[in-house]
């Protein structure tokens, strides 16, 4: 195993199995990622529509980056999620919010169900493996999340796992020569460590 697949973190987890999150290779990985990011459910990662050379791309630069890392989660060898932190202060979400020392951005995306259907449970377990990652493996003191705010169900999803709701705010536009974010209205929310 290269040391770009290394596990940073790994967790067993009752009545799910074994999750282990590593960083996202880039091609490797762009196939399967590029799945995810292509269907409809995924429409609030912005990526749909992108060819799988150029998710390779995006994550490519994002593993240059000191500010922003991506994640593989794989629950018993398979792959179920992708993780994505970053440093607040160093993202347009650090514009719309006052950053405290010993923050940190997620975003997470969820693998489409297996053929099992529906796990009860699945994504709060996901949930907190990443909330033992960020604050236990990391030492970080509070999550900040940003989803859409038309993505009803992710918002749902982080207030129902103890994240307390911030404040409604529209992300700026980012325009760079490697990377186009549209202006996004965003419902923030919180997770403090106990």
């Amino acid at each position: 195993m290269s040391e770009l697949c290394a596990t940073v973190h790994e967790q067993d987890v009752d009545g799910i199995g074994t999750v282990r999150i590593r960083p996202l290779d880039p091609e490797a990985d762009a196939g399967v990622v590029h799945g995810w990011v292509s269907q409809e459910r995924a429409s609030f990662w912005g990526m749909n529509g992108l060819t799988r050379d150029q998710v390779s791309e995006i994550y490519a630069h994002m593993a240059g980056l000191d500010t922003h890392h991506a994640f593989l989660v794989v629950r018993d060898g398979d792959p179920v999620a992708v993780l994505q932190t970053y440093e607040p202060g160093a993202d347009r979400v650090g514009e719309v919010y006052d950053v405290l020392p010993g923050d940190i951005g997620v975003h997470l995306l969820l693998a489409p169900a297996g053929a099992e259907g529906a796990r009860p449970g699945w994504t709060s377990a996901l949930l907190t493996v990443v909330a033992t990652y960020v604050f236990g493996t990391l030492d970080r003191r509070r999550v900040v999340v940003d989803p859409d705010v038309r993505n009803e169900k992710a918002v749902s999803r982080f207030l129902k796992q103890g994240f307390t709701a911030g404040p409604v705010v529209v992300l700026p536009e980012v325009d760079l020569p490697d990377v186009y974010i549209p202006e996004k209205k965003a419902q923030l929310a919180f997770l403090t460590r106990g």
